[in-house]
């Protein structure tokens, strides 16, 4: 998992100290699941695509660097899984 860094205000840290018993990182996952759900992506889906990326040879910082959007890595696992379809047929 990669940390990335997040800008609170003031009010937002004091509300969290107030609060110990909510768990910031978990808020921040679900703002972003909510932020997938408006723009129709399914995180279920791109777990699944990022872990077929991976399986096919691709680290992380390829898959972000070729990719800028959900559509993209949908074409990138297609093509790679097609590639490797006409390598194997051609070895045959």
């Amino acid at each position: 998992m990669i940390t990335r860094s997040v800008t609170i205000e003031d009010i937002d840290v004091l509300y969290l100290m107030w609060n110990s018993h909510i768990n910031g990182s978990a808020l921040y996952r679900r703002a972003l699941r909510e932020e997938m759900a408006v723009r129709d992506v399914d995180p279920h889906e791109l777990r699944t695509l990022l872990e077929r990326a991976r399986e096919q040879g691709y680290t992380f910082d390829e898959i972000a660097d070729k990719t800028n959007r959900y559509a993209d890595l949908q074409s990138l696992v297609e093509e790679s899984q097609s590639q490797r379809a006409t390598e194997n047929t051609t070895r045959d």
